[in-house]
């Protein structure tokens, strides 16, 4: 006499149940492969710049790093370091020496607030990052 297969007669493991249309809209992002090397070149990057307050540098980090990945994932690709060239730009961090802490006041709790960065990244505009796309993704 033969029995069944266990797993048959089982519901799916929750973690293993996926829709075929993942959630859209404010807070839910878009997915890219290997978003977290955007804080990895946005660290290297930030390194270079000059702080009046060297406490600002990391929230500035997390921001740049986070609007580069989501350029990177409009694309439909990894982060380069063009997009990070593309954040700092949009927030016109490469442009002043040393920066002011006016300038990094948007930034301001980031890296202690998931919600925040929700926020932040929400309200940039996508237009605004893939517009040149491929000019600022192949300049470096």
């Amino acid at each position: 006499m033969s029995t069944e297969i266990p797993e048959l007669g089982r519901l799916k493991k929750v973690g293993l149940q996926r829709s075929a249309h993942p959630p859209v809209g404010a807070g839910f992002g878009t997915p890219a492969p290997g978003e977290g090397y955007a804080l990895t070149i946005a660290e290297r990057e930030c390194e270079k710049l000059t702080f009046e307050r060297h406490q600002d540098e990391h929230d500035v980090i997390i921001g740049v790093g986070l609007v580069a990945a989501k350029r990177a994932s409009l694309i439909g690709r990894g982060p380069t370091l063009g997009d990070v060239h593309v954040a700092l730009d949009y927030f016109g961090l490469r442009q002043t020496s040393p920066i002011t802490r006016a300038s990094t006041a948007l930034f301001s709790g980031l890296a202690h607030s998931y919600v925040a960065q929700r926020r932040f990244v929400d309200a940039v505009p996508g237009e605004l990052l893939t517009s040149g796309a491929n000019d600022a993704a192949s300049s470096h």
